[in-house]
């Protein structure tokens, strides 16, 4: 019985290799649904509704040309977590392992951060293409990270504080806001730059934050967890009320949506 088990079994396995044959190795296989790939994507920015870039696990990039979206040849493996553009042909990525990726209009380059591998990087934005600030940090030091990119390279800067960066943004290079907070204490970290030097402001809860967008220096809002919302108004942060029953959730990135919530302003 048991070598009849055995036949029955390099039957079946030779009756597949006939009806499907191989021509080589993992090259040979091609992704076919989603297309143009299947990767998780993380973040997407485009300098218009023809001009689109998103970027996510693995190095994938993909365009959107206005018709279609295409996949791209990005240089790197690791996961890429955030991107932004001055303009279609002036486009940084950021990811893990603290890579940073450039394209010129043609091509994806990788750019030299000078982090090391354990180090990650989760948003990016500029006011013009010579002047770029990328945030992350070190997950198991708890160790958080800014650069800046001068139009020739990316430098560390200094911002006396323990925490972990997950947003920037700002309404110009002489006033940005980055947001995270200290992960193994879920205490939140708002910092403020004036173009000299990074200050922590007073923000009115405790929670770490994990994305930061503005209309302008006056008007900036922070999500994070447990569907905390802050806004600051250009002289205070103030804790946003809200009835879409979203409190213990956990909020994430694209700041903007929050336009269509119910927002009570006057909590």
């Amino acid at each position: 019985m048991k070598h009849f088990k055995i036949m029955c079994l390099w039957f079946c396995m030779t009756a597949m290799a006939f009806a499907f044959p191989s021509t080589g190795g993992a090259s040979d296989w091609t992704w076919q649904n989603p297309l143009p790939q299947g990767n998780d994507l993380r973040d997407v920015w485009g300098s218009s509704g023809s001009d689109v870039f998103a970027v996510g696990n693995g190095g994938t990039i993909v365009h959107y040309d206005g018709s279609a979206w295409s996949a791209m040849t990005s240089g790197t493996t690791w996961d890429l977590n955030g991107v932004w553009g001055n303009s279609d042909s002036d486009v940084f990525a950021v990811g893990d392992g603290g890579t940073i990726v450039h394209y010129d209009g043609s091509e994806w380059s990788e750019m030299a951060s000078g982090l090391s591998s354990n180090q990650n990087l989760f948003d990016v934005w500029g006011s013009s293409g010579s002047d770029v600030f990328a945030v992350g940090g070190n997950f198991s030091a708890n160790d958080g990270t800014i650069l800046h990119y001068n139009g020739s390279v990316w430098s560390e800067m200094n911002f006396g504080t323990i925490a972990w960066f997950h947003g920037v943004w700002g309404s110009s290079g002489t006033d940005v806001f980055v947001v995270g907070g200290d992960h193994w204490a879920n205490d939140g970290t708002i910092l403020h730059y004036d173009g000299s030097v990074w200050v922590e402001m007073n923000f009115g809860t405790a929670t770490e934050f994990d994305g930061v967008w503005g209309s302008s220096g006056s008007d900036v809002f922070a999500v994070g967890d447990g569907g905390t919302i802050v806004h600051y108004d250009g002289s205070a942060w103030s804790e946003m009320a809200f009835s879409s029953g979203l409190r213990g959730s956990m909020a994430y990135g694209a700041v903007p949506a929050l336009m269509s919530l119910p927002l009570d302003r006057t909590a």
